[in-house]
């Protein structure tokens, strides 16, 4: 698909590329794989549902112990960098209330990549939704309290159970 003009690169250490209203698979891990504790994860899985359908669509958010995944297409005046340092800035400071400490939560950079159109989008959310699975975190997706998804939670609910 050729980069027509409403796409445009923004650059930390690596190339990120933007597309108004695409929707994009993230990754970001906490700084040296710090593993989270689970009242951080809860704060964070909240922080990653608390803008949904308010400055972006969140499909799926999958919070791992040691790093997050989203499903995400931010809404018309939202940038992808914007959503992502509201969710690394507020989850940072939540967590680390709870966690009682201080300092740099999240890796600067993190990972994104646009959905091409024809890329189905049920199956790449089952697969980030299968993380803790693959994992071996759990024995089915349903026992991991740490994901959400909008078609099974609404805009409204912030509890964490969504698969």
């Amino acid at each position: 698909m050729g980069i027509g003009h409403d796409t445009h690169a923004y650059r930390r250490h690596l190339p990120h590329l933007q597309r108004d209203l695409a929707t994009y698979a993230v990754a970001f891990s906490t700084r040296y794989r710090k593993i989270l504790p689970p009242h951080a994860r809860d704060e964070v899985l909240a922080c990653c549902i608390h803008s949904h359908q308010v400055t972006y669509w969140l499909d799926v958010a999958v919070v791992m112990p040691d790093h997050v995944h989203l499903l995400i297409t931010p809404y018309a005046g939202c940038t992808l960098p914007a959503a992502l340092k509201a969710i690394k800035g507020n989850s940072s400071r939540r967590a680390n209330r709870v966690m009682t400490r201080r300092g740099t939560l999240w890796e600067e950079e993190s990972f994104d990549r646009i959905l091409r159109k024809d890329e189905d989008l049920t199956r790449k959310a089952e697969y980030i939704l299968d993380n803790p699975l693959r994992a071996g975190l759990v024995r089915q997706r349903e026992d991991y309290p740490w994901l959400w998804c909008s078609w099974r939670n609404g805009p409204d609910d912030s509890s964490s159970s969504g698969a």
